[in-house]
């Protein structure tokens, strides 16, 4: 069953490719027309905004708070009777060095604020937070998919091992059109709404 959509796809495999390629041109007006350095790095309000300018043009839902609960294999992501309060406290959590910054990014994957797309504009507001801060961002074509995978599911419990993968990826080629594109490759990290379990509320 595909999500739905503004689209009208019901098929989920055709969707996935849909919802790819919007959300790629959309990612790209967004980082040429730099709206993205004029939002406050690290805030839920830019991720949202981030959301909503991925993926407006394909499902309803873009920007807003998921209202189902959702898990990923056997992890299961914040309920959303706590999600407000959850954001909350990652808006506050401090993001002046590469480590907080890290555990900020790992806590928002823990929230999975978004029914779908989290991954992508995650990664996005990361890179944001990273150049705002550090003058740094992750060059993603350097971050072998299945460690940054492995090191993020298990981020929530040890997460040196996704502040190794990202911290050996670092570059201050901050403008770099490629890199940050990359990033944003869904088929790349296996991002997918058909890798999550909802409960419907």
């Amino acid at each position: 069953m595909a999500l739905e959509n503004k689209l009208g796809i019901t098929d989920s495999a055709e969707l996935a490719r849909e919802e790819e390629r919007i959300s790629k041109k959309k990612a790209l007006e967004l980082f040429e027309s730099g709206c993205l350095d004029t939002l406050s790095a690290g805030t839920f309000k830019t991720l949202s905004e981030v959301h909503r300018i991925l993926f407006e043009d394909i499902y309803d839902f873009a920007g807003k708070l998921r209202n189902v609960n959702i898990a990923k294999g056997n992890f299961r992501f914040a309920p959303v009777i706590y999600l407000e309060a959850a954001l909350e406290n990652i808006d506050k959590m401090p993001q002046s060095t590469f480590d907080e910054i890290i555990e900020k990014y790992v806590e928002m994957n823990v929230a999975h604020p978004f029914r779908e797309g989290n991954g992508r504009s995650g990664r996005i507001w990361l890179d944001h937070m990273l150049k705002t801060n550090l003058n740094k961002v992750v060059d993603w074509s350097l971050v072998d998919k299945d460690d940054y995978l492995l090191a993020m599911e298990r981020s929530p419990i040890r997460d040196i091992e996704i502040k190794h993968v990202l911290g050996n990826a670092l570059t201050d080629s901050v403008n770099d059109r490629e890199m940050y594109m990359k990033g944003i490759d869904a088929s790349y990290f296996y991002e997918g709404y058909t890798a999550y379990k909802s409960n419907e509320l």
